[in-house]
């Protein structure tokens, strides 16, 4: 179970901990390197790691200026690895001139870059790709068919109308499970 911080509220200092870990590791940053350009005490950082102690707001932006990532990165929940909407399952915003309603799958994210394919596949064979690029994330949306997609280890059975999101910088399959399967394919890169 996560543990709350000391006020009894507020952030898990598990979460935090994690991401503090996560971030020290990306950055390839000793304790002793990250404490000193935030400021604090290597003990505090390593309690703060560890998922003890009270981490203040003021430590909690030291740490993120001394790692180059907002604040929202120690704090937030990650993101899931995968995600899925259903066809009409998504929040649908409907016009009041025509028949016609939009639903947001994914806002694209500051300074990211997105390519669009349309993507016909048969069934017969799997496409293994390997990873792209770090940051690399891959959206589908089934048009035709029955397509089975996504991490190589975790791949998701979708319908047309189907929205999926996962890591394209990890090993991933793409396979139709039906003859005229298409898909919207959108590779988003940081």
């Amino acid at each position: 179970m996560p543990k709350p911080d000391a006020s009894g509220g507020g952030l898990p200092l598990d979460r935090i901990a994690a991401a503090l870990r996560r971030e020290r590791t990306r950055a390839g940053l000793s304790l002793s390197e990250l404490a000193k350009r935030a400021g604090i005490a290597k003990s505090t950082l390593s309690q703060l790691e560890a998922a003890n102690g009270k981490p203040s707001v003021e430590t909690l932006w030291a740490l993120g200026v001394a790692l180059d990532v907002p604040f929202s990165a120690l704090v937030d929940p990650a993101a899931p690895a995968v995600q899925v909407i259903r066809a009409g399952q998504g929040p649908a915003v409907p016009s009041e001139r025509a028949d016609y309603a939009a639903t947001l799958l994914s806002a694209s994210p500051p300074g990211a870059r997105r390519d669009i394919y349309h993507v016909a596949v048969e069934p017969g064979s799997v496409r293994e790709s390997e990873p792209h690029m770090p940051g690399t994330v891959e959206h589908i949306v089934v048009g035709t068919g029955r397509l089975r997609a996504g991490p190589r280890d975790a791949p998701v059975e979708l319908a047309p109308g189907d929205y999926l999101a996962y890591r394209g910088d990890l090993p991933h399959v793409c396979e139709a499970l039906e003859p005229g399967t298409t898909c919207v394919l959108v590779m988003q890169h940081s």
